[in-house]
């Protein structure tokens, strides 16, 4: 099914705030959920509401919540986000870091025991607007246990996103919005929402052996996905858990709340500004991107890429085309609407 996103967004609003959450937390969680669809990391978007919903339901995650200070100074802060929706515990935090960051010149943010944080780019994207570079790693723990470490079968860590942003003077910012897993666990329910196939060398199945349905990984007992690069990924998977589990005082990747997800994200700020006030901080970063461009490409129509144009890309595509959302997932996001009572107004699901 084909929407606009302005369409979407509404729908979206309107199941948040039917669900408990306020005016402003339901509009910051439909504006976060809809852009990762518009940048074409739908596993991250909109597929995301039915379990959302769910876990407030439950009582796993809490409307309206507000960061809670543990420990801070002026380029410091830890901070409890008290199992909020992550899309607006996580916007709290950055703006803390922000506001230090541009006092200071640096800070640094731990966050522990928020809500699914969802697109991670989100929040250097964010900073990178105010001109701050930012450095942010995630761990999860509880439920979001979701990756076999290298050389084995079960799972013992999470899917453990490493996101920069680098700001450019008139320019769109760089953007690296990365796991250090071969796949969010997103791509594999839109994949299986889908009907399609995972690409070779994404998962195992319980027993250890390749697979490609995803189905196996959502198996009793279940598959694992596996590191990036080998035990590459799995070296930066171990640093990112402490990081943001240990140092966070979140703690890492853990069953200890197997039922609940729990996101712990260390974010660093810089001011390019006042960190090398006698640089050229922005022509320089121009000059380089302008030099990697300048490689000749394999093929003669071929483009080289910053990290962060094919978001651009797809989001001025979908902006104007619209945003294809699966069936099923519809399927569940018209359901949990009506449950709700809010479906008036919102499509019919293709089956119905």
């Amino acid at each position: 099914m084909i929407l606009q996103h302005d369409d979407l967004k509404q729908y979206t609003h309107k199941i948040f705030a039917a669900a408990g959450c306020s005016e402003e937390e339901a509009a910051r969680v439909a504006e976060h959920l809809v852009e990762a669809n518009l940048v074409g990391h739908d596993s991250h978007g909109v597929i995301r509401i039915a379990r959302y919903i769910e876990w407030i339901q439950e009582g796993k995650v809490l409307a309206n919540q507000q960061v809670k200070v543990i420990l801070e100074n002026d380029m410091l802060a830890v901070l409890d986000g008290q199992f909020g929706l992550g899309q607006s515990i996580g916007e709290q935090a950055v703006r803390i870091g922000l506001d230090k960051c541009s006092t200071q010149g640096i800070s640094i943010v731990g966050l522990r025991d928020a809500g699914h944080l969802g697109r991670i780019g989100d929040w250097p994207l964010m900073a990178a607007k105010e001109n701050k570079i930012s450095i942010h790693f995630v761990n999860t723990s509880g439920a979001g246990i979701l990756v076999a470490p290298f050389g084995g079968v079960d799972r013992r860590l999470s899917a453990n996103p490493f996101a920069v942003g680098v700001p450019r003077k008139n320019q769109e910012p760089i953007i690296l919005d990365i796991s250090a897993c071969m796949m969010a666990e997103g791509k594999i329910r839109v994949a299986l929402h889908q009907g399609k196939l995972l690409p070779d060398g994404c998962i195992i199945d319980a027993q250890g052996q390749p697979a490609n349905d995803p189905k196996a990984f959502y198996d009793d007992p279940p598959g694992s996905i596996l590191s990036i690069a080998g035990h590459k990924g799995y070296g930066l998977a171990l640093v990112t858990e402490m990081l943001a589990g240990a140092l966070t005082g979140g703690g890492c990747s853990n069953v200890k709340n197997k039922d609940r997800l729990a996101n712990g994200m260390l974010s660093i700020y810089i001011d390019p500004e006042k960190f090398a006030e006698d640089q050229p901080y922005h022509d320089e970063i121009n000059r380089y991107v302008d030099y990697v461009k300048s490689s000749q490409t394999i093929t003669p129509d071929g483009t080289i890429y910053m990290p962060g144009e094919i978001e651009a890309a797809n989001r001025a595509d979908r902006a104007t085309n619209g945003i294809d959302v699966a069936d099923t997932t519809w399927q569940q996001i018209y359901d949990t609407a009506q449950s709700l009572g809010v479906s008036e107004g919102l499509p019919q699901p293709a089956d119905s």
